[in-house]
């Protein structure tokens, strides 16, 4: 029961910096074209995540019985334990260096780096199916969706007076900007669900893969206290620094993220990154003003941050391990 309550004490502290690791996916652009003022945008974002947790389940199922085989005992929690603590460690380093980074990567690589130190099983045909090729397909879905959809708003709008088009598009940044935390709390709070009902089942407390409404409510309550807590220094890259968005851009990568969160979750069930996703788009929707408007150096920098997340994560997953063995089990 004790190390029971660990993991699910740890696991609910990885959501909250999920959160406000995360919270920049949400709203980053609409706070920087001035759609929305940092604080409302963070309520709202913090809002639309608690509803989008209990939207669906398929990526909680994939997450608890999809990518490592359910480890058993005292060492199954240790390799729960580890893997959070790997994914929390890699959260805390990307937000101090204001690099937005996937929490969700850093979750799997944690858990599947715990997993081997501890001699568990990986399923390695799941890490493959619904982690390693969604995270190179779902960013070239949302870079050429951002490019496509911004070019169909300046091709529609192309007679439009621009100052008022802007002042729409603002208005519009607002819808986008709720079905985006909506996504990101469908996918995201969903993943350390998982992790729950899978130390549940390990502790003979749950048969089956049905997920409680006391740990629907807690994980996602967890994520958008984490959101209203903002991460202030991702925003700033994604709102910033990768490129100066105006509001169409805006509104194009948003919708554009929104889209292939809602397919991916809904309909292949397969726990994609919301932050690989909308930065993704950003570069999409910005690179129609002109390609060398994207800070592609910015970029580059991101981008090898998103290939080593799973891999440090597992490093330090399979490190804590080897410590909570010695000490505890």
């Amino acid at each position: 029961m004790a190390a029971l309550i660990a993991v699910i004490g740890v696991a609910f502290f990885f959501t909250y910096t999920n959160g406000f690791h995360d919270s920049a996916n949400a709203i980053a652009t609409s706070v920087s074209t001035r759609a929305l003022t940092p604080r409302a945008a963070l309520a709202m974002a913090a809002v639309m995540n608690l509803a989008g947790a209990f939207l669906g389940s398929g990526v909680a199922h994939t997450v608890s019985s999809g990518i490592i085989e359910t480890p058993t005992g005292s060492q199954g929690m240790g390799i729960l334990f580890a893997g959070l603590v790997g994914a929390i460690a890699w959260n805390l380093v990307t937000w101090y260096f204001g690099l937005p980074s996937s929490s969700s990567h850093a979750l799997f690589g944690g858990l599947v780096g715990a997993a081997l130190a501890g001699g568990t099983g990986v399923i390695w045909s799941g890490v493959i199916d619904k982690i390693i090729v969604p995270m190179v397909v779902s960013p070239i879905v949302g870079l050429i969706g951002g490019f496509l959809a911004m070019l169909a708003i300046l091709w529609i709008f192309k007679k439009a007076n621009p100052h008022r088009a802007k002042r729409n598009f603002r208005v519009a940044q607002t819808a986008s900007a709720a079905a985006m935390a909506l996504a990101h709390g469908l996918q995201d709070a969903q993943k350390t669900m998982g992790i729950v009902v899978m130390a549940l089942t390990i502790s003979g407390h749950q048969h089956g893969g049905d997920i409680p409404i006391w740990v629907k409510i807690s994980c996602a309550t967890m994520l958008s206290l984490g959101t209203y807590a903002g991460g202030w220094r991702i925003m700033r890259t994604l709102g910033r620094k990768i490129i100066e968005l105006d509001p169409p851009q805006g509104f194009a990568a948003e919708a554009t993220s929104a889209a292939v969160m809602y397919i991916t979750s809904f309909v292949f069930k397969a726990p994609i990154s919301t932050t690989h996703v909308i930065t993704a788009a950003i570069m999409g929707a910005g690179a129609t003003k002109r390609i060398r408007a994207v800070r592609w150096g910015v970029a580059k920098n991101i981008v090898l941050g998103w290939f080593i997340t799973m891999p440090a994560a597992g490093l330090v997953a399979a490190v804590m391990y080897g410590l909570v063995n010695l000490l505890f089990l």
